[in-house]
Protein backbone atom coordinates (compact mmCIF):
# COMPACT_ATOMS: atom_id res chain seq x y z
CA UNK A 1 0.00 0.00 0.00
CA UNK A 2 1.85 3.29 -0.81
CA UNK A 3 0.10 6.45 0.73
CA UNK A 4 0.56 10.04 -1.67
CA UNK A 5 0.11 13.36 -0.30
CA UNK A 6 0.44 16.67 -2.48
CA UNK A 7 1.09 19.95 -0.94
CA UNK A 8 2.44 23.17 -2.55
CA UNK A 9 -0.47 24.63 -5.31
CA UNK A 10 -2.36 27.49 -4.32
CA UNK A 11 -3.17 30.83 -6.26
CA UNK A 12 -0.31 32.91 -8.55
CA UNK A 13 -0.57 35.31 -11.31
CA UNK A 14 0.70 34.66 -14.80
CA UNK A 15 4.42 34.40 -14.87
CA UNK A 16 4.66 33.27 -11.57
CA UNK A 17 6.04 29.86 -10.13
CA UNK A 18 4.85 27.41 -7.77
CA UNK A 19 6.45 24.25 -6.93
CA UNK A 20 4.29 21.32 -5.65
CA UNK A 21 5.54 18.20 -3.76
CA UNK A 22 4.31 14.81 -3.34
CA UNK A 23 5.32 12.76 -0.23
CA UNK A 24 4.80 8.91 -0.23
CA UNK A 25 4.70 6.50 2.54
CA UNK A 26 5.73 2.82 1.75
CA UNK A 27 9.10 1.32 0.94
CA UNK A 28 8.07 0.54 -2.98
CA UNK A 29 8.71 4.60 -3.60
CA UNK A 30 12.59 4.55 -4.47
CA UNK A 31 11.57 1.73 -6.99
CA UNK A 32 8.66 2.79 -8.58
CA UNK A 33 8.29 5.92 -11.77
CA UNK A 34 5.89 8.76 -10.44
CA UNK A 35 3.69 10.74 -11.89
CA UNK A 36 2.62 14.14 -12.70
CA UNK A 37 -0.98 14.87 -13.60
CA UNK A 38 -3.62 17.52 -13.61
CA UNK A 39 -7.45 17.59 -14.53
CA UNK A 40 -9.41 21.20 -14.83
CA UNK A 41 -13.10 21.53 -14.85
CA UNK A 42 -14.84 19.74 -17.64
CA UNK A 43 -11.68 17.82 -18.82
CA UNK A 44 -9.90 14.35 -18.75
CA UNK A 45 -6.79 13.75 -16.50
CA UNK A 46 -3.87 14.63 -18.41
CA UNK A 47 -0.38 13.63 -17.95
CA UNK A 48 1.79 16.61 -17.33
CA UNK A 49 5.63 14.72 -16.27
CA UNK A 50 7.01 11.81 -15.12
CA UNK A 51 10.07 10.74 -13.55
CA UNK A 52 11.96 6.94 -13.53
CA UNK A 53 12.57 5.28 -10.56
CA UNK A 54 16.42 6.85 -10.12
CA UNK A 55 15.51 10.22 -11.63
CA UNK A 56 17.38 9.10 -14.28
CA UNK A 57 14.70 9.46 -17.20
CA UNK A 58 11.83 12.64 -17.43
CA UNK A 59 9.13 13.03 -19.51
CA UNK A 60 6.73 16.24 -20.05
CA UNK A 61 3.71 17.06 -21.77
CA UNK A 62 4.57 19.65 -24.96
CA UNK A 63 2.87 22.20 -23.07
CA UNK A 64 4.62 22.46 -20.16
CA UNK A 65 8.22 21.53 -21.37
CA UNK A 66 10.76 23.97 -21.01
CA UNK A 67 8.57 25.16 -17.89
CA UNK A 68 8.33 22.58 -15.36
CA UNK A 69 10.66 19.85 -14.02
CA UNK A 70 10.12 16.88 -12.49
CA UNK A 71 12.24 15.43 -9.73
CA UNK A 72 12.63 13.10 -7.06
CA UNK A 73 14.64 12.45 -3.18
CA UNK A 74 14.49 9.26 -3.12
CA UNK A 75 16.09 9.98 0.60
CA UNK A 76 12.91 11.60 1.51
CA UNK A 77 10.16 9.62 -0.62
CA UNK A 78 9.09 12.57 -2.03
CA UNK A 79 8.78 13.83 -5.83
CA UNK A 80 8.50 17.74 -7.03
CA UNK A 81 7.09 19.76 -9.90
CA UNK A 82 8.67 22.94 -9.98
CA UNK A 83 6.45 25.48 -12.19
CA UNK A 84 7.71 28.31 -13.69
CA UNK A 85 6.06 30.95 -16.29
CA UNK A 86 2.83 29.69 -15.39
CA UNK A 87 -0.09 30.59 -17.41
CA UNK A 88 -3.59 30.63 -16.78
CA UNK A 89 -4.12 27.39 -18.76
CA UNK A 90 -1.81 25.89 -16.37
CA UNK A 91 -5.07 26.27 -13.94
CA UNK A 92 -6.03 22.69 -12.79
CA UNK A 93 -6.05 19.66 -9.95
CA UNK A 94 -2.77 18.30 -9.74
CA UNK A 95 -2.19 14.72 -8.94
CA UNK A 96 0.74 12.48 -8.15
CA UNK A 97 0.87 9.24 -8.77
CA UNK A 98 2.89 5.99 -8.49
CA UNK A 99 3.45 2.91 -10.82
CA UNK A 100 4.43 0.39 -7.87
CA UNK A 101 6.76 -2.31 -9.02
CA UNK A 102 7.66 -0.42 -12.39
CA UNK A 103 10.26 2.08 -13.11
CA UNK A 104 9.39 2.97 -16.55
CA UNK A 105 7.29 6.00 -17.08
CA UNK A 106 4.44 5.59 -19.11
CA UNK A 107 1.34 8.15 -19.95
CA UNK A 108 -1.44 6.55 -19.96
CA UNK A 109 -3.27 7.59 -16.60
CA UNK A 110 -4.80 4.21 -16.11
CA UNK A 111 -0.74 2.76 -16.14
CA UNK A 112 -0.50 4.29 -12.44
CA UNK A 113 -1.33 2.27 -9.27
CA UNK A 114 -1.69 4.71 -6.52
CA UNK A 115 -3.35 8.77 -6.59
CA UNK A 116 -2.88 11.39 -4.25
CA UNK A 117 -6.17 13.65 -3.26
CA UNK A 118 -4.58 16.28 -5.56
CA UNK A 119 -4.30 19.78 -4.93
CA UNK A 120 -5.44 23.15 -6.80
CA UNK A 121 -3.56 25.05 -8.78
CA UNK A 122 -4.56 28.70 -10.12
CA UNK A 123 -3.29 31.52 -12.33
CA UNK A 124 -4.41 34.30 -12.58
CA UNK A 125 -4.37 36.39 -15.92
Amino acid sequence: QVQLVESGGGLVQAGGSLRLSCAASGRTFSSSAMGWFRQAPGKEREFVAGISWNGGSTYYADSVKGRFTISRDNAKNTVYLQMNSLKPEDTAVYYCAARVGSTVVVRPAAGYDYWGQGTQVTVSS
